[in-house]
């Protein structure tokens, strides 16, 4: 069975993240990778902290804190709201870790050696104020392609239009603010993109064309656009260092990378991390994932349609240009913008909500669902408190809390802490189970398709058809006159729960774990049930003790839907 490499863009380090950030990158990615797991195939997610660059010594600068602590710090603080969202990380590294700035060096080297990396003189922005050369981040001013006022130096955070520092109309220093700007010649390593841009656009119509319309159409719109040679580095403390060895003359002028080169290049070097991490006794090859690798791993990337161009084009002409065997990705799932009433969600402009805050107010499983059952991947969708509080009381809540709840605390009622057996299997129950099979199947298939939407369609049918079933069966009634059929429809529901909580995991794991408790199965240690068995409905035999778990979703209320406004905003539109 093919290994399933799996990464989600790099969160970056400069505070915690949104809702919108976690949904267009990390959330499906652990979908995903849960349900491979569960699926019995060997699945690694790696993810990290993007920890270099501008914003991270700006942060840094803010926070009154070296850069290095400041990034130590946050790395901690993201770590443990991305354990909060139980987010199944194989192993959460770090982008200024030793091993991604050995790899980073190796990857530049193997560029120079193949003749994809150039010195240039180039004339760069100078602060006068600030007495020193401003990467492309340290500049700020106004697109002009859309007007946007706070464009920075490298990209419009407005319109996502890639730029170059002199680009920006009122160009201003991002440390002193100051508009005294002055162009000076300096030093710096290109990547030649041009003379790589026909064997990326080659690889492209290879790779690509499986990839979603989103990831390709962006791709193939840079392609035609056409690859520039891009600079490499920059005039920045903290970053991963020119090596000396190959350019002594820009690392005694204290030259690092860019961080766009260097990020991409975490994904290998945090599984070089998590090699190193081995416990005692245990081996690991992170090469094996990531080198002459091609036949053994299908690799799937997740990110935001910002990202996509970095992933597609960028980081693959870096992998090619080093002429050697480094795993490049076969599948690369992109998504839309998750809005806030209609505006962007912003780190920057800490507009919307954040993802400490969301786990201040509800458990994890609340938003997970519904930011999956809501994933802005075929165009971008819009958080209301309303629509929020809907789906949380109609799905959750209703439809499958309130299932567990009346199905176990009935039978506990009428027949005791066991699964009571009752007559065999009827008409009701065959063709249940034909429906149950059927529905699993297009869950497994979305899934497979990462079609998360349409998944979590296919999970809620699953819910709905057990409410159905028991409202047609009414054992409330049936329990009146005849107890064997009572027993025999609550014995079927709980088989029900019992799948529901196997195939949920992915996206509800607490409640999921919760309502696979509540029945003591003797090594329970089923990962997945396939439709052919989940047909049957007998994997939770008569006589299987069972407790009733508490309350596993809370409805949301008008009171509750009033705060989270007053907190939040969101009783009117804001796009600004």
């Amino acid at each position: 069975m093919t290994r399933q490499l799996i990464t989600s863009a790099l969160p970056y380090i400069n505070g915690i993240k949104h809702l919108g950030n976690m949904v267009g990158s990390m959330l499906p990615a652990d979908v995903y990778s849960r349900y491979l797991r569960a699926r019995g195939h060997e699945v690694l997610y790696i993810c990290a902290t993007d920890e270099h660059g501008t914003p991270a010594e700006l942060a840094a600068k803010e926070a009154g804190l070296p850069v290095a602590e400041y990034c130590a710090q946050q790395h901690d603080v993201q770590k443990a709201i991305y354990e909060g969202f139980e987010l199944s990380f194989d192993y959460f590294g770090r982008s200024s870790s030793p091993q991604n700035r050995e790899i980073t060096q190796t990857i530049a080297r193997q560029l120079q050696a193949s003749g994809f990396i150039e010195e240039r003189a180039i004339r760069q922005v100078y602060s006068v104020e600030d007495a020193r050369f401003l990467p492309d981040r340290y500049i700020v001013g106004t697109c002009p392609h859309c007007g946007y006022d706070k464009a920075r130096g490298d990209q419009c955070e407005n319109c996502t239009r890639v730029l170059d520092p002199t680009d920006l109309i009122d160009p201003r220093s991002a440390i002193s603010g100051s508009s005294e700007l002055e162009v000076r010649e300096t030093k710096h390593l290109f990547l030649l993109q041009s003379k790589l841009a026909d064997e990326v656009e080659g690889w492209v119509d290879e790779h690509g064309k499986d990839w979603p319309v989103l990831a390709s159409s962006i791709a193939r719109k840079w392609l035609t656009e056409g690859l520039h040679d891009r600079a490499i580095t920059r005039d920045l403390e903290w970053g991963v260092p020119v090596p000396a060895d190959t350019w002594p003359e820009l690392a005694a002028e204290g030259k690092v990378f860019y961080v766009w080169f260097d990020a991409p290049i975490e994904y290998i070097g945090a599984t070089n991390e998590w090699a190193d991490a081995a416990p005692d006794g245990e081996s690991r090859d992170w090469r094996s994932w990531w080198y002459e690798a091609d036949d053994t791993v299908r690799y799937t990337q997740f990110m935001g349609k910002d990202n996509v161009p970095f992933h597609s084009v960028m980081f693959p002409a870096t992998q090619l240009g080093t002429r050697d065997a480094w795993k490049k990705v076969d599948f690369l799932k992109p998504f839309n913008w998750l809005n806030y009433y209609g505006g962007k969600f912003s780190t920057s402009q800490q507009r919307g909500i954040f993802t400490d805050a969301a786990l201040e107010i509800l458990p994890a499983d609340y938003w997970r669902y519904f930011l999956m059952a809501n994933a802005p991947e075929s165009d971008d969708t819009n958080f209301t408190w309303e629509l929020f509080a809907s789906s949380v009381n109609k799905d959750l809540a209703d439809t499958l809390g309130n299932f567990v709840n009346r199905v176990l605390s009935f039978s506990r009622k009428r027949f005791g802490d066991e699964v009571p057996a009752g007559r065999a299997a009827g008409e009701a129950e065959q063709k249940l189970g034909t429906e149950i099979a059927e529905l699993l199947a297009e869950y497994e298939g979305q899934l497979e398709a990462l079609q998360f939407r349409k998944a979590a369609q296919a999970l809620r049918a699953l819910w709905s058809a057990g409410n159905s079933y028991l409202e047609t069966k009414a054992p409330w009634l049936e329990a009146k006159t005849d107890l064997d059929g009572a027993a025999l429809t609550l014995r079927t529901a709980m088989n029900l729960i019992h799948l529901y909580a196997v195939v949920s995991a992915p996206f509800i794991p607490a409640s999921s774990a919760a309502m696979r408790s509540a029945f003591a199965l003797a090594g329970d240690t089923r990962s997945w049930v396939e439709p052919e068995q989940a047909r049957s409905l007998d994997l939770v035999p008569a006589g299987t003790a069972f407790t009733v778990p508490p309350v596993l979703f809370a409805k949301i209320t008008e009171d509750d839907l009033e705060a989270y406004r007053t907190r939040f905003g969101g009783a009117e539109a804001d796009p600004s």
